[in-house]
């Protein structure tokens, strides 16, 4: 009996191990057949696909780098801005022509071949005229490497008896071609910068004047006000000029200011003080940080006792009770949408023709 029961449940337990493995190849639910073989199989699928992965990273990486720093095929590369010519060398050499044709004259038309090679003869006298000192107010460019440039010249007259009369400022034009790179005013890159005059100076009139627009400086402090602004300003600008004093004492901690060294006046006197406040007077010194914009005059008197008229814009900021001097500012302030306008036309009376000096004239030789 106990053979048979042992034997029934041998076959048993082999009954059930065909019916799993049956089981286990047989479709299921979803219409897929599974087996042991099978799943290993799709697990060392997948495994092996994950390290593909990991091993092909690196090289991916390395393309998407290269593709995208290589150059676009059949990009444009953009075109370097092209350099703007510069007025500088052909302003120069105007200036310096004009203050030789000025003190050219006959049998001096040499000394105009550095600047001007065409052929020439002058019939004024050599020295007859001469720039006391000169600038250029005006340069354009009229095509590339030629230029237009105007000189303003005080120029002096004399005559054989060695007198000199002051005829005033006076302004010339003058063409000038420029070769070399656009740094010398010219076109041609890694070439020799070189200027030539086209033509002697054509004289011509004066540019227009002009009224400034109106200042930011709307109320009037007089020279002689209590205002402690004003003290503040007075005190500072005898310091400034004359070094009498420190500067540090009417300054704004922070602020960079020295004195003019050496000093060039014993003495200053304010004239006058604007400034931008609203009020009619500042008796008492407002609240910390309050900024006060000011335009003050004076009367400088130098070491020989001449007086000299200037002008400073400063800014003030208050602090502690006081007012201190933040910035001597570099121009004076003027109003929002204040430009400047025609002045009334005026005439220069011309020199009387006793002392009227001709023009150097050219004549083709």
């Amino acid at each position: 009996m106990v053979e048979a029961e042992a034997w029934d449940d041998e076959v048993g337990e082999v009954e059930v191990d065909e019916a799993r493995e049956t089981s286990a190849d047989e479709p299921d639910d979803t219409g897929w057949k599974t087996s042991t073989a099978q799943m290993a199989g799709l697990s060392r699928l997948i495994r092996a696909g994950v390290w593909a992965l990991v091993v092909s990273g690196p090289v991916l990486g390395t393309l998407a780098f290269l593709s995208a720093s290589a150059p676009a095929q059949g990009a444009t590369k953009p075109a370097p801005a092209a350099t703007p010519a510069s007025p500088v060398g052909p302003a120069g050499f105007a200036e310096l022509f004009v203050s030789a044709y000025l003190q050219a004259g006959q049998g001096t038309e040499r000394d105009l071949a550095p600047y001007y090679s065409g052929s020439l003869a002058l019939a004024v006298k050599p020295g007859t005229r001469t720039a006391t000192q000169s600038t250029v107010i005006a340069s354009r460019e009229v095509q590339p490497g030629y230029w237009s440039v105007t000189v303003a010249a005080d120029v002096t007259a004399h005559d054989d008896k060695g007198k000199s009369k002051r005829l005033g400022v006076q302004y010339f034009r003058v063409g000038i071609q420029a070769t070399g790179p656009a740094g010398a005013g010219g076109t041609a890159q890694n070439t020799t910068a070189g200027y030539a005059a086209t033509s002697l100076p054509a004289q011509v009139a004066a540019p227009t004047a002009l009224k400034p627009g109106a200042l930011a400086y709307e109320s009037d402090r007089g020279s002689s006000s209590s205002d402690p602004s004003v003290e503040t300003a007075r005190g500072f600008l005898a310091a400034y000029l004359t070094g009498t004093t420190e500067l540090d004492r009417y300054t704004s901690p922070g602020t960079r200011l020295q004195p003019i060294s050496p000093a060039p006046y014993a003495a200053v006197k304010v004239t006058g003080v604007q400034d931008d406040a609203t009020s009619a007077g500042q008796q008492k010194v407002p609240a910390d940080g309050t900024v006060l914009h000011q335009l003050v005059l004076v009367d400088a008197t130098d070491q020989a006792g001449s007086p000299v008229s200037l002008s400073y814009a400063l800014t003030l900021k208050s602090r502690a009770g006081r007012w201190e001097v933040a910035s001597v500012d570099d121009a004076p302030a003027i109003r929002a949408s204040s430009p400047p306008s025609a002045a009334p036309h005026t005439t220069t009376p011309s020199p009387d023709a006793s002392t009227a000096v001709p023009s150097p004239s050219p004549s083709n030789s």
